[in-house]
């Protein structure tokens, strides 16, 4: 249950990133007949990219993930690319790769079943390696533990706290609005603990998530944890306002020919 007055955690169905679509590039001419892209539809072309020799682990990784951008970009392509992010993520443990394969579980994308375990384990090999959706993968393992699906409705609250710490170090706002309200809220394995629920509303704060701005601002309007301090709250309370005023703009549709 939520403390009255508070914004709670958010569920992992608006968190859990679903895959983007990432700007294309190019590839350099290879195979037989010399074409432009190493790949074709109903061909299994894109082993050719991806198990070129000479090639470290890495920077093969790598090749079969810029491959995903033409297959999910230009192509559309979505089974082949589901077929290459396994492969990818599965043989060179390429983080981003795990990342966006684990979101592509969560929604059913590229003829995979839904399947939440398999995308927990994704999201899992994303967070150990080092990559550019690190941060986010480890956010993803953290609200799945906490959802609780997958250990028969029985939230793993520690291991929840502790995945959405290592993201919420790495500067991801979701996480450390996710903390403050796990210590906002209290729960047997986790006592409630004001302070630490305003630490980390602050520091998602700071970093532009507009729900910890306005429960920072509850916080010392009540002096709940803290000591009352309206400065403090206006303060807050005004940047609330601007975040989601902020927000509010990013979301309007274009207009045209005015």
């Amino acid at each position: 249950m939520l403390v009255e007055g508070y914004i709670g955690g958010i569920g992992y169905r608006e968190r859990v990133a679903t895959s983007e679509t990432l700007a294309f590039l190019q590839f350099p001419v290879v195979g037989p007949n010399r074409s432009r892209y190493p790949w074709s539809p109903g061909s299994h072309g894109w082993a050719l990219c991806c198990k070129r020799t000479g090639l470290g682990i890495k920077a093969q990784g790598f090749g079969c993930f810029r491959l995903v951008d033409f297959l999910e970009g230009i192509q559309k392509n979505f089974d082949e690319a589901a077929k290459v992010l396994k492969f990818t993520c599965e043989d060179y443990h390429h983080s981003d790769s795990c990342y966006k394969l684990g979101a592509y579980y969560v929604t059913g994308k590229g003829g995979l079943a839904p399947n939440l375990k398999n995308a927990y384990n994704c999201f899992l090999k994303a967070c150990e390696k080092p990559g550019k959706k690190s941060i986010n993968a480890c956010h993803n393992v953290g609200l799945l533990d906490q959802d609780g699906r997958l250990n028969d409705n029985k939230p793993d609250l520690i291991r929840a706290r502790d995945y959405y710490t290592r993201a919420c170090d790495g500067n991801y706002a979701p996480s450390c609005f996710n903390l403050s309200t796990m210590y906002l809220q209290g729960s047997p394995n986790i006592p409630k603990d004001m302070s630490l629920a305003l630490k980390f509303s602050l520091k998602a704060c700071d970093l532009g998530h507009v729900w910890a701005c306005a429960n920072a601002s509850r916080m010392y309007k009540l002096g709940d944890g803290v000591a009352k301090d309206e400065t403090k709250a206006e303060s807050l309370k005004n940047k609330a306002k601007q975040l989601h005023k902020e927000q509010q703009k990013s979301v309007q549709p274009l207009a045209f020919g005015v």
